[in-house]
């Protein structure tokens, strides 16, 4: 565990995407900077992470001592199905040169961010750390989560090569403000959160792909933001950790849209086109590693998270990513 005195450089990349904007938003609007502390956060306009030569500049411009890894090549359920090969591609190129580059440089300690979807289709559940690689993974994402599941691998290899404290966490299905609310490509909350705008708006029924019975467990971001800040000051494990609400808050997508509709006051018609892939039935991920290390962490609750999600996206339509 680091002391909350030494001096830190921390690097944040994908800092303009969904958990990135959270993690900024905790760390400057809520006083969750430490003294000591210098945290810088980058994008894709800051450097090219397929790139090595590009990685490596950007390393040595901030010379982090700290890397939060939050860049990837991401996408909703269709966009993956289209092109598994190449989500399999970028991403083991990104992941391999923020990794590497982070190593040559002595970097301290990295935190990976994975995904859920990239435990096994077949399996029993509650999933925990443990299961990540007991079998193929979902095969609608299949070039994702195999990248992903590679950051487990090499941070294993870092630590048993070199001592490195590499090492990620697993959140479940995250969601809030500055999330691509792509009704095609965003993920599943957020793009039925702007379809759900629109129809309001223009008074037709709500269209939503599937049946709404896959059931998931949902994070807000800024949660998954703080438990972030937890997962790099004291976390000293390589073996991932799940970030997630309990088994038992786990709730159909169709749920999730009523909750939806009732940010919005959506009184109109609500339609599941069924000829859409639902995807996987169910992810239930346990979080006892999380609640036995961290019992006295407060989610913020899903009707509340939804409730501000929505009213971020009413008042920031014409610059959120639609």
């Amino acid at each position: 565990m680091d002391s909350p005195q030494t001096p830190k450089r921390i690097l944040v990349t994908g800092g303009p995407g969904l958990v990135g904007k959270a993690i900024e938003h905790v760390v400057r609007e809520e006083g969750q900077c430490l003294e000591g502390e210098e945290w810088t956060f980058v994008g894709s306009k800051d450097a090219n992470l397929v790139d090595a030569a590009e990685t490596r500049a950007l390393f040595e411009k901030y010379r982090p001592t700290h890397v939060i890894h939050l860049a990837a090549k991401v996408g909703g359920l269709y966009l993956h199905m289209r092109e598994n090969l190449h989500f399999l591609r970028d991403n083991l190129r990104i992941n391999d040169n923020v990794l590497q580059t982070a190593h040559e440089m002595g970097v301290t300690k990295v935190v990976s961010c994975l995904s859920s979807c990239i435990f096994p289709d077949k399996t029993t559940y509650p999933i925990d750390e443990t299961m990540i690689h007991n079998g193929p993974p979902h095969n609608s994402n299949f070039g994702y989560s195999y990248a992903k599941r590679m950051i487990d691998v090499q941070n294993k290899a870092y630590f048993k090569q070199y001592g490195r404290t590499y090492t990620a966490v697993i959140p479940t299905n995250v969601f809030g403000p500055h999330d691509n609310f792509n009704q095609e490509n965003g993920h599943v909350l957020s793009a039925i959160m702007n379809k759900t705008y629109i129809a309001k708006r223009e008074g037709t029924p709500l269209k939503v792909w599937g049946s709404g019975s896959p059931k998931r467990q949902f994070i807000y971001s800024l949660d998954v933001a703080r438990l972030f800040l937890w997962v790099l000051r004291e976390y000293d494990e390589i073996d991932p950790i799940i970030l997630s609400v309990g088994e038992d808050e786990e709730i159909t997508i169709k749920d999730a849209v009523e909750m939806i509709a009732q940010s919005f006051e959506f009184k109109g018609q609500i339609v599941y086109d069924t000829t859409m892939s639902d995807g996987q039935t169910k992810k239930t991920a346990s979080n006892a590693k999380l609640r036995g290390l961290l019992p006295n962490f407060t989610f913020t609750p899903l009707p509340e998270a939804i409730k501000k999600t929505c009213d971020w996206l009413v008042s920031n339509y014409d610059a959120a990513r639609t």
